[in-house]
């Protein structure tokens, strides 16, 4: 008997302890590029008392099959980083719990995506084509102020893109030329990549690929593409990590109507979370002037909470699109697969 007893005590307490452990600590499930600074994170700790523990699933489509996967088993308590090209897939695998953040009110509308608050929205980013500024002034020749000027010949063998099926911008880029031209089968996107690759454009895996491999100047001149497919807010990271940051820019942006698509990134409670409570917390303080205004710097994004101060660089040498492609997630949630596939047949075969 007092073996027995013994026992259940031992139980009651290590569930105790278990219980205590998982309030004190959130598990924040996200892709490989999430960063930010220590010492923010290290804010949110001290003032709730929950650790932030940092659980890295991949990129964001390997991400979000991952928890797909293990709904019924949660990865963790909070998802950041499923973006809208992901968005329907997730809401409708209900993986997220509903969540009304009080902070939404700072959150413009246009970002809010879900009537039922099982996402929040935290930052978003412009896909675009970046140019190297020296290459065109040494070549006298004009910027292409549309999507479709691409494919003329005097941009031939100048750009270089990624993969969709491999690569985020590659897919965002895709759905900008979707959005513009239309899927129908003829005088749609399809032809207007069987254009492209008549004037040699270059297909990357993906970013790295195509940004350092390909790209005149993220090559540092081993490239010979002075036009590729990055984003918006790559101008002042070549700023802000480059030889001379006194120098300015080296690239642009080209960010005129429908040339660029916008990636809105979304952070949700996991249906079944461990720790719901510290989950909900957590995204409170991503719509905090604190982890808004620490975002742009570590993960190159734009706050979504309006009245956040950008950094010097960023007012220099990003730009907003006013104008960016925008494809409904339902309609790329149901239409993904067969767009990129029909890609393939056109682009790879």
């Amino acid at each position: 008997m007092k073996v027995r007893i013994l026992l259940i005590i031992v139980l009651l307490v290590a569930a105790l302890v278990s219980q205590a452990q998982e309030a004190d600590t959130v598990v924040l499930v996200t892709h490989d590029s999430f960063a930010i600074s220590e010492s923010v994170l290290e804010s949110f700790e001290s003032h709730t008392g929950i650790v932030v523990e940092v659980l890295r699933a991949g990129d964001a489509g390997q991400m979000v099959n991952q928890a797909i996967l293990s709904k019924n088993n949660p990865l963790g308590d909070a998802l950041y980083g499923i973006d809208n090209t992901f968005l329907s897939r997730a809401l409708d695998a209900e993986i997220f719990a509903p969540y009304q953040s009080p902070a939404l009110d700072t959150v413009a509308a246009d970002f809010q995506r879900d009537d039922d608050f099982r996402v929040t929205p935290v930052d978003f980013g412009d896909v675009c084509l970046n140019y190297d500024i020296a290459w065109f002034a040494e070549n006298e020749l004009a910027l292409p102020q549309a999507l479709d000027e691409l494919t003329d010949e005097a941009y031939a063998g100048l750009l270089v893109v990624e993969n969709p099926a491999t690569s985020s911008p590659g897919l965002a880029f895709l759905l900008a030329t979707i959005e513009q031209f239309g899927d129908e089968s003829e005088g749609g996107y399809l032809d207007y990549w069987a254009a492209l690759r008549a004037n040699d454009v270059l297909v990357a895996d993906g970013w790295t690929d195509a940004y350092y491999g390909e790209f005149t100047v993220g090559s540092r001149g081993a490239g010979s593409r002075p036009l590729v497919v990055s984003y918006a807010s790559s101008p002042p990271a070549e700023v802000i990590y480059g030889e001379d940051p006194e120098a300015g820019a080296v690239t642009g942006a080209l960010i005129a109507a429908g040339m660029c698509f916008r990636q809105v990134e979304y952070v949700g409670v996991l249906d079944g979370a461990a720790n719901e409570a510290g989950a909900q917390l957590l995204i409170d303080f991503m719509l905090s002037a604190e982890f808004q205004a620490d975002m742009p710097l570590n993960m190159f994004v734009f706050p979504v909470v309006e009245a956040i101060e950008l950094p010097e660089a960023f007012v220099a040498y990003a730009q907003i699109p006013v104008q960016p492609a925008f494809v409904e997630p339902a309609d790329i949630e149901a239409n993904r697969e067969a767009w990129i596939q029909a890609w393939a047949e056109v682009m790879l075969r």
